[in-house]
C-alpha cells in the first residue's frame, strides 16, 4: 500500500473517531437532559388531588415563597393573588416554619379593602424536605355569632335591670307614702306600667330564643290573614285610640298562608306597634295586603318620624333602637323587629323596608302564598279541621 492511501485511510479512521465522540457526547447530553425532564416532580403525588376536595383553602409554597399549588377555595376566599401568598403574617408563618420544621398553628385577621375583616386560623407545616402546606379555615361566622350572643347576654341584662331597678324604686316609695293614698295609687300604677314592660320583654327574649333554632315548623297549617290583621289591629287599638291615631286596613281579602298562626301573628302585630308608637297623634297607620304570583304581602305603612338612610341596615338587630328616648316614653324593648325578621325566615319569607326621615316608613312581611287560599273563614276553619 502507497503512502498516499496509507495517509488516507488513517485521516478517515481519524474522522471516524472523532465523530464517533461527538455522537457519544451528544446522546449522553440528550439522555441527562432526558433524565432532568423526568425528575421527580417538585410537589408530591397525590398532593394535588387531595388539595381538590378540601373544603379549606390549602396552599403549597417551595423554598422561594412562591405558591407552586392551591386549592380552589384558596382562590376564591383571595388567599393567593397570583404565585404569592397575599397574607405577609402567613407568609412569615409559613417561612418560620421552613427555618425549624415545627408545626405552627395560629389566628389571624385579614383585613378586606370591602367589607369587613375576616377572622382565620392557619395551621402550617412541613411537606418534604423544601415545601410547605399551610391549611386556613374561615371563622368570621363562628366569631360573629359569639360576639352576638356576648352583645345578647349583655343587652337582655341591661334590659332586665332597668325595670326591675324601677319596681324596687316605686316599692320602697309606696312603702315611705304609705300614709298618702294618692302617692300610693300613683306609685302603684307606675308599678303595673313597669311590670308590664318586664313581662313582653321576658315573653319577647322567649320567643326570639326559640325562633332562632331555625327548627322548621313542627304543623304548618292554614292561616287566615285576614284574621291575623284584625288581631293584630285589636293589639294596638287601645295604644292607637290614647293617641288618637286610626288603623285602617285595605287591599285582598279572603288571603291564606301556610304557617304557624300565632308566629305571624305576633310579627304583624309588633309592625303594627311600631307603627303606632312612631306616629305623631292624629295620623294614620295603613295595613294593606296583595297577592303577587305565589307571595302574599303585608305592609304596614305609617306617617311617623322615619328612619335615618344610615340606620336601616341595623334596625332588625336585637335591642337596636333608632329613637332610645322614643322607646323609654313607649316602653319598648327594641325585639320587635328581630322577632319579625326571624318569623319571616322561619316560614321561607322575607321583610323589606322603606323609609325617610319626617315622611313615615313602609314595612312589608313577604310570605309564601298557601295554594288554593282564596277562602273565607269558615271554609278556612273547615280546611283545618
Amino acid at each position: 500500500m502507497d503512502p498516499t492511501t496509507q495517509a488516507f485511510l488513517a485521516a478517515l479512521a481519524g474522522a471516524l473517531v472523532a465523530g464517533g465522540g461527538v455522537l457519544a457526547w451528544a446522546i449522553s447530553e440528550r439522555q441527562q437532559q432526558g433524565s432532568r425532564d423526568v425528575e421527580e416532580p417538585v410537589v408530591p403525588p397525590g398532593v394535588a388531588a387531595v388539595l381538590s376536595v378540601l373544603r379549606s383553602s390549602a396552599v403549597v409554597v417551595d423554598e422561594a415563597d412562591v405558591v407552586l399549588k392551591a386549592s380552589a377555595p384558596a382562590y376564591a376566599f383571595g388567599l393567593v393573588r397570583g404565585a404569592q401568598l397575599v397574607s405577609s403574617e402567613l407568609a412569615e408563618l409559613v417561612r418560620q416554619v421552613r427555618r425549624d420544621g415545627q408545626i405552627r398553628e395560629t389566628e389571624l385577621v385579614m383585613a378586606r379593602a370591602i367589607g369587613p375583616d375576616r377572622h382565620v386560623t392557619a395551621r402550617v407545616a412541613p411537606l418534604g424536605s423544601r415545601l410547605v402546606l399551610a391549611l386556613v379555615e374561615d371563622r368570621t361566622r363562628e366569631r360573629r355569632v359569639e360576639s352576638v350572643r356576648r352583645d345578647f347576654v349583655a343587652n337582655v341584662s341591661h334590659e332586665l335591670k332597668t325595670p326591675v331597678g324601677a319596681i324596687r324604686l316605686l316599692a320602697e316609695a309606696m312603702h315611705e307614702a304609705a300614709d298618702d293614698p294618692v302617692a300610693v295609687k300613683r306609685f302603684a300604677n307606675r308599678m303595673l306600667t313597669e311590670s308590664d314592660r318586664l313581662s313582653r320583654l321576658v315573653q319577647q327574649v322567649i320567643e326570639l330564643s326559640r325562633l332562632q333554632g331555625d327548627d322548621p315548623l313542627d304543623s304548618p297549617a292554614p292561616v287566615s290573614l285576614d284574621h291575623v290583621i284584625e288581631v293584630a289591629m285589636d293589639t294596638s287599638a287601645i295604644d292607637a285610640s290614647s293617641k288618637r291615631i286610626r288603623i285602617v286596613s285595605s287591599g285582598a281579602s279572603g288571603l291564606v298562608v301556610l304557617g304557624n298562626d300565632e308566629q305571624i301573628t305576633a310579627a304583624v302585630a309588633n309592625l303594627v306597634a311600631n307603627a303606632v308608637a312612631y306616629s305623631e297623634p292624629d295620623s294614620t297607620v295603613l295595613v294593606t295586603t296583595k297577592q303577587s304570583e305565589e307571595i302574599v304581602e303585608i305592609s304596614v305603612v305609617d306617617q311617623g318620624i322615619g328612619i335615618p338612610t344610615t340606620e336601616i341596615d341595623r334596625i332588625f338587630e336585637r335591642f337596636y333602637r333608632v329613637d332610645p328616648a322614643r322607646h323609654r316614653s313607649t316602653g319598648g324593648t327594641g325585639l320587635g323587629l328581630s322577632i319579625v325578621k326571624h318569623v319571616a325566615a322561619t316560614h321561607g319569607g322575607e321583610i323589606r323596608v322603606w323609609s325617610a326621615e319626617g315622611q313615615g316608613s313602609t314595612f312589608t312581611l313577604s310570605l309564601p302564598h298557601h295554594a288554593g287560599s282564596r277562602t273565607t273563614d269558615r271554609q278556612l276553619q273547615e280546611e283545618i279541621q
